[in-house]
């Protein structure tokens, strides 16, 4: 007997490095028939982003709502990045709502998962493969089937694929003849041979996941169950994963809302940004995003149910005349070395600052290890320059920088603008200086020290 509490329960599904990799995003040849199937019965966001183009960052902004140098988790948590003080986590804000939480598999924002404020932490190892992870997070939810009365819960559920390396001994690679090969990579057989290979991952990943979405509806109501599918940011190729270019933010972001709202599935074309699951999940227990967390994110909600979302920013008098309302704001700092950038996104248009010089594109050691890197060349490794600006109408695939093109001034100046103001308002340390390491841990955890309140 199926126990259905009265506020919905919340299952987060989360992958690693896997972009919008996708069938159900275009990439017909990719091997995802059940995400398939679940995107047919969900709304499938078409335009959502992280706000980092690597993991512990972007991972962070989803289980809190902030960007990456407000939560403080500016680099990979293993190098000691982790949450400032006064940083309240999406378990921490549903358990007061009378939610129960638990964490089964990978999360990458501290390398303690028992201070994230999870109520259960489940075991499955430091990589945790997908099929484990999925029988133990059936396990969980069987438990919940047994029980006469419950409160709701969230489950989030993380894979360790589909990160590197993609051995042939653990997957299936395919036929590099019938791959696709995006327009930011040379289509040649060390492209072809590296993407194969991701996709025997994404096979792997994609039928677990289809076990759990199967079971899930099973063990719990789905009439009251809103199920939620992404991954942390882009794939792990060159010009996408660690860089602020759309195949390096991107992210697959489907929703299935709970089947009693009646909700028609299919695509939405709103921007959006993971910053907004935490307010969506918030409306959704009943709760308000408290004040004093200057959360930046607007609820979807209103998306799900067929009307338009909360405007993100109130401010575009600064932007050419059909803009659209909402601007998105990604930024890294960190990675394996330091990377400063920081961008800001419209409907048409992506600009990007670069904070130090270096090459055009700063490989992480994956990548520099990829098949894929051996037939890329070395066009890369050009000086870039201090500022990008990007025509995504004319030019989707970020290849033509036009900031230096008079015709666009009037956009580059405003963008520019507005990514100072943003900084400016959110304490970015970036605008004052560049930013050092985070201190070592000591034996007791110690967060790193808060920063001033937002502006109102």
């Amino acid at each position: 007997m199926i126990v259905t509490p009265t506020r919905p329960d919340v299952v987060l599904i989360h992958c690693h490095d896997l972009g919008r990799w996708l069938s159900c995003y275009g990439q017909t040849s990719v091997p995802s028939p059940n995400l398939q199937r679940f995107a047919e019965r969900s709304v499938v966001f078409e335009r959502a982003f992280a706000t980092a183009p690597l993991c512990s960052p972007a991972r962070g902004s989803l289980f809190t709502g902030l960007s990456p140098h407000r939560h403080g988790v500016m680099g990979l948590a293993h190098h000691a990045w982790r949450y400032r003080k006064g940083v309240a986590t999406l378990p921490e804000l549903l358990e007061p709502l009378g939610y129960d939480t638990s964490l089964i598999g990978l999360q990458h924002e501290n390398v303690d998962p028992a201070v994230l404020g999870f109520g259960e932490v489940g075991g499955v190892g430091f990589l945790p493969r997908a099929w484990p992870v999925v029988e133990a997070a059936e396990s969980w939810l069987a438990e919940r089937a047994t029980q006469s009365e419950r409160a709701p819960f969230l489950l989030t559920v993380g894979l360790w694929e589909v990160h590197r390396p993609w051995p042939a001994e653990d997957y299936e690679h395919a036929d590099p003849a019938e791959v696709e090969v995006p327009a930011y990579l040379p289509d040649n057989e060390h492209s072809r041979e590296d993407i194969a290979a991701f996709y025997g991952s994404i096979r792997q990943m994609d039928a677990a996941v289809g076990h759990l979405l199967r079971r899930v509806d099973e063990i719990v109501d789905p009439r009251n169950t809103m199920v939620v599918f992404t991954t942390d940011h882009g794939a792990a190729f060159p010009r996408a994963k660690g860089t602020l270019y759309d195949p390096g933010t991107g992210v697959a972001l489907i929703v299935r809302p709970p089947l009693s709202w009646g909700v028609p599935p299919g695509p939405r074309p709103d921007l959006v940004s993971h910053l907004d699951v935490v307010p969506t999940l918030l409306e959704l227990a009943g709760g308000e995003p408290p004040q004093d967390l200057g959360l930046e994110g607007v609820s979807l909600l209103p998306l799900l149910r067929g009307t338009p979302a909360a405007a993100g920013s109130d401010d575009q008098a600064i932007l050419p005349p059909g803009e659209d309302e909402r601007l998105l704001f990604t930024g890294k700092t960190y990675h394996d070395s330091y990377d400063p950038m920081r961008a800001v996104r419209s409907e048409r248009y992506k600009y990007i600052r670069n904070f130090v010089s270096g090459p055009m594109l700063r490989l992480s050691q994956d990548l520099e290890h990829s098949p894929t890197r051996r037939g890329l060349g070395d066009g890369h490794l050009r000086p870039r320059p201090e500022e990008e600006l990007y025509d995504l109408c004319r030019d989707p695939w970020e290849q033509e920088n036009v900031a230096d093109d008079p015709s666009y001034e009037k956009v580059r100046g405003a963008l520019a603008q507005r990514l100072d103001r943003w900084m400016s308002d959110t304490c970015d340390p970036l605008a004052t200086g560049p930013i050092g390491l985070p201190p070592a841990r000591s034996r007791a955890f110690d967060a790193l020290p808060a920063l001033p309140p937002v502006s109102p």
